[in-house]
């Protein structure tokens, strides 16, 4: 037996072969994972080829912009003719499908890449309604549904939400009837957030926007992207969601953009948000890049290729859990549409565990317990473990979830496959550990 990490040699596992850089692991969890693993060889080839599409995509809309070394050169104060930040944005455009892009490193996170394109389309007066149910949690305030300095309920923007049906899909019919002359954009959220409902297939995204603009062309559609690019083929800015929104250090950040967002999407939608980034009159012409286009660039490169190491690591805690007996949103076998993995365990003492795990098996502050805690933001105490070369990069091994039933834990990241893996036995390890599963 050699020295690697193999799925095909778990038959061979015995308490005395197993390589002695493993021996932090329990054997009894080595040879579970291994064995998990050996069952996923087809899912993950699929995986890779999906990857490698995704991977041609870029790169062709990098040939296609002849992006050069002197993209990479930042620029500082007003960030005039900055032909770095210009093309990044057009190769965004290009791989995205939109007619423009806005991609800044400005943005300060998802959340706020969110606020800044609801902001900048409606008007006092006007009316948001999220057609895929309850919004993430951060976006509660940016709303006003929890009261907050700044929310858009301060500018008398109003808000519904249309839940979706009993088995997670859209309701056209409550969307129907809940789109009124009043409503100018139609919020959908494609991952799941903090709820154990299945995330939502682009390719059902298309559909819920194709009826949307059936019945009512004036609303604009807005989709949180979040943690979706890359795993499948299209976005759902190629359905035609006039804004397709998301965070740079989620997937399109490859793990090395060290911060931003973006928002790919109409002209007009995306001159709205540019206003509304910088200063009327002002729009794209400024926001200096400073010296982080390279890793902009060489992230968005890497991005297809990092987000299948990160949803390898979902597809093998889906199996491995689900065979444990607990639940897991999405089921193992079940097609992926994010890189998020719920895992319910049904008490906290199963979160911590998990979490304590995966922050066991992080390169960057190992030595940490993570604990819950009221983080800013939320309705109740969070948990969350990131040993992060990037602060809150969640397309880095990562897990978090909020202490409250149904005892949910949500795993994403691994900036490779094998990373994911790891952290993944190690949460398994505290949960054996505390006596919590049984081998």
């Amino acid at each position: 037996m050699n020295s690697g990490f193999s799925a095909y040699e778990a038959d061979e596992i015995t308490d005395r072969n197993v390589p002695d850089v493993f021996t932090s692991l329990y054997k009894k969890v080595f040879r579970f994972g291994a064995e998990t693993e050996k069952e996923l060889k087809d899912r993950f080839e699929k995986i890779d080829r999906m990857a490698e599409y995704n991977q041609l995509k870029v790169l062709l809309a990098m040939r296609k912009n002849r992006i050069s070394a002197e993209h990479f050169n930042g620029s500082t104060g007003y960030g005039y003719n900055d032909a770095g930040r210009d093309s990044l944005e057009d190769v965004y455009a290009d791989v995205f499908h939109t007619q423009a892009a806005l991609v800044r490193p400005q943005i300060t996170c998802g959340t706020h890449a969110l606020a800044l394109a609801l902001s900048a389309n409606l008007r006092p007066g006007d009316e948001l309604v999220s057609i895929s149910g309850k919004p993430y949690d951060t976006l509660e305030e940016v709303i006003g549904i929890r009261p907050s300095r700044g929310s858009l309920a301060e500018y008398q923007v109003t808000y519904r939400q249309i839940e979706l049906t009993a088995d997670g899909h859209f309701d056209y019919d409550a969307i129907r009837d809940g789109i009124t002359s009043k409503t100018k954009i139609a919020a959908i959220q494609r991952s799941k957030g903090y709820l154990t409902r299945p995330s939502l297939p682009v390719e059902e995204i298309g559909e819920a926007i194709r009826f949307v603009k059936s019945i009512a062309p004036h609303v604009l559609v807005m989709v949180d992207n979040c943690y979706g690019e890359f795993v499948c083929e299209k976005e759902p800015s190629d359905y035609g969601a006039d804004m397709t929104v998301g965070s740079l250090i989620k997937n399109p950040g490859g793990g090395l953009a060290p911060i931003g967002g973006y928002i790919a999407g109409t002209k007009e939608c995306i001159e709205n948000c540019a206003v509304r980034l910088t200063s009327p009159g002002l729009g794209k012409e400024v926001g200096a890049s400073l010296d982080v286009m390279r890793s902009l660039y060489q992230g968005f490169f890497l991005a297809p290729t990092v987000t299948a190491g990160a949803l390898k690591g979902a597809v093998f805690a889906a199996d491995l859990y689900e065979k444990l007996g607990f639940k897991v949103v999405p089921e193992s076998t079940a097609p992926r549409t994010d890189i998020i993995q719920a895992v319910e365990f049904g008490s906290p003492e199963g979160v911590i565990a998990f979490c304590e795990g995966i922050q066991a098996a992080a390169p960057v502050d190992s030595y940490v317990t993570p604990e819950p805690w009221a983080m800013p933001g939320y309705d109740s105490n969070v948990i969350m473990a990131a040993g992060a070369f990037i602060q809150g990069a969640s397309i880095e091994l990562s897990a978090d979830g909020p202490m409250k039933p149904p005892y949910a834990v949500y795993f994403q990241g691994g900036l490779t496959w094998q990373h994911a893996k790891a952290g993944i036995l190690m949460s398994l390890q505290k949960l054996y550990e505390k006596g919590l599963v049984k081998l």
